[in-house]
């Protein structure tokens, strides 16, 4: 294992503001509801300001708040300019910035230029009148012998083609929801509106962007057929719209017109992208600052495609593909490390096999293992007071558009309702939207008034952040420990720019490194049994209240991890 980066050039590295953060990503419909109509929105994010700076993040990324119809849950647009009225007003989000910037904090938005809303105005105008500027802003084609031009499945399924009303054998594209029509990036007109906005958001003072879903601009053109892989006689929209040649055209030019102009950080979604193409989006004339990698984020899916397609992943294959993660980033740029975000399962759930752990020991544990690898921590909301998935009985209790189509296409595969509920319910994007656990009351503190667009995971009365904050051994104190480790120790130069290096341990261990002016060791035990390592030093953090030593040994206990100054001088 420790030959996976014996090649990996170690060059000195460049300090950037955004490689010291500790990002925190907020899902404002689920966050903290101020006004009690069920909704999470921006006060509500500025009223517990104070629990985020007393955790110690210094960035958050929050997700869409712009006007939308919210068949995505804002992901799809309909004014870049806007705010849902819902989340607040534009005077709302204002005070936000200003709030969070007094306690240091800063904040990015979400950035959706893949597709918009089909109730966005330049849509409305493309669907009125087939000869306006606005129907080359979309994606327009027409049919083949009465069927759709081509055989392409949306990634929430069916058909990618949409019939166009009152205009015969005439379609338009949209990759995810049908509501969700793509832009044309072929369109240069389109482009240039697209980089207008950006920049208009960049000159109110947020910090920057996560753009979403940016792999998917370019289209092949020849918008041919694909081979079937499903019983619904259509096949992957990926397979020719995912990362395709000729996205380097948009990408460097989208970099050039906006991010390069202003002091700001870009963090693209990029899935799709192969190791070897990584020096082009975060290299250092890449597209952006840092990217997503979710070759080992989709372990329990084969090939991040479809849920009712498991995986019986072990420890050893995680920990294959982080190293092999870590490579490629530490080779290329920078990276944007997370455990969960609003389109994974709870951590604890996902990456825990053994159910008796799924606490705080499993909490501290994944925490650790993530929080250390070289780039940039991405915590998302309920994470730091280790917040599980929820188990539905019924597919009516979902409102996420992609577990509603996971489900009906498990059972078209031949799953029965009861399989098909067990792939949702461990895989549903809906898992990580349940109204944050504030306190152990009923609603569990979300609002004053009781409401809640989702139902709750259930269990605030023993995971919540009230009793979190008021015990030394929770775990979102021990996540104040880990942010206190990284950023402001003796030790933060190591931790945020040291090298990146794999440790040779046993099957069920992943241990690393991280080399600067100090080693600092970093071993997790991913199992419920007791595992040796070979190590000496200064423990700096433990999830368990001991270390076991034994001859210059030491014991992990199951889903112990501990992190370890090399050469300390108290054994």
């Amino acid at each position: 294992m420790e030959m996976i980066l014996k090649d990996t050039p170690l060059k000195k590295e460049a300090q950037n503001f955004w490689k010291e953060e500790v990002v925190y990503q907020i899902y404002p419909k689920s966050f903290y509801d101020s006004d009690g109509d069920g909704i999470g929105d921006i006060k509500g994010i500025t009223q517990k300001l104070d629990y985020l700076d007393a955790l110690g993040v210094t960035m958050l990324w929050i997700c869409p708040i712009f006007t939308s119809p919210m068949v995505d849950n804002g992901y799809d647009i309909a004014d870049y300019k806007g705010i849902q009225k819902e989340f607040g007003t534009m005077a709302d989000l204002t005070e936000l910035i200003e709030a969070a910037k007094a306690r240091g904090i800063k904040l990015i938005l979400d950035l959706v230029v893949n597709h918009s809303s089909d109730e966005h105005e330049w849509f409305q105008q493309a669907l009125a009148d087939a000869e306006s500027p606005y129907r080359d802003y979309y994606i327009f084609k027409k049919g083949k012998d009465g069927n759709p031009p081509n055989n392409w499945r949306s990634i929430f399924g069916g058909s990618v083609w949409e019939p166009v009303p009152n205009e015969e054998n005439t379609y338009y594209f949209h990759t995810f929801d049908k509501r969700q029509p793509d832009l044309n990036w072929e369109n240069p007109v389109l482009r240039q509106e697209i980089y207008d906005m950006i920049n208009w958001w960049l000159s109110k003072g947020i910090a920057g962007f996560r753009i979403d879903s940016i792999t998917f601009v370019k289209k092949d053109q020849d918008y041919g057929d694909v081979p079937v892989d499903g019983s619904d006689g259509l096949g992957s929209v990926k397979n020719k719209t995912r990362n395709r040649p000729g996205i380097e055209k948009f990408l460097a030019e989208l970099n050039r017109e906006t991010f390069q102009n202003y002091e700001c950080v870009s963090v693209g979604e990029a899935p799709g992208v192969p190791y070897e193409q990584y020096d082009q989006y975060i290299g250092e004339d890449g597209y952006f600052n840092m990217i997503f990698d979710f070759h080992y984020a989709d372990i329990d899916v084969e090939n991040g495609s479809e849920w009712f397609r498991r995986t019986n992943w072990q420890p050893q294959d995680l920990k294959e593909l982080l190293f092999k993660s870590q490579s490629a980033i530490q080779s290329s740029g920078w990276g944007a490390n997370f455990l969960e975000n609003h389109d994974q399962p709870r951590s604890l759930s996902k990456y825990i096999t053994d159910e008796t752990y799924q606490n705080e020991i499993g909490a501290k544990s994944l925490g650790t293992l993530f929080f250390f690898l070289r780039g940039t921590p991405f915590i998302y909301q309920g994470q730091e007071i280790g917040m599980k998935n929820f188990q539905r009985t019924t597919i009516d209790d979902f409102n996420d558009v992609s577990s509603i189509d996971n489900y009906h296409r498990s059972l078209l595969e031949g799953f029965s309702e009861k399989e098909a509920l067990t792939f949702v319910n461990q895989r549903s994007r809906d898992n990580n939207r349940t109204p944050f656990q504030w306190d152990a009351s009923t609603n569990a503190g979300f609002n004053k008034s009781g409401n809640a667009w989702l139902k709750l995971t259930g269990d605030q009365a023993a995971v919540n952040a009230a009793d979190q904050m008021n015990h030394s051994d929770s775990i979102f104190s021990y996540y104040q420990q880990m942010i206190q480790l990284r950023n402001h120790s003796a030790y933060r130069k190591t931790l945020i720019y040291g090298a990146f290096s794999p440790v040779e341990t046993a099957d069920a261990v992943i241990g690393y490194e991280r080399i600067g002016e100090e080693t600092i060791q970093v071993f997790v035990n991913l199992s419920n049994q007791e595992q040796t390592i070979v190590a000496s030093g200064d423990v700096l953090l433990n999830n368990y209240p001991e270390l076991r030593k034994s001859e210059g040994t030491y014991m992990l206990q199951p889903y112990q991890t501990v992190v370890i100054r090399k050469g300390g001088n108290h054994d």
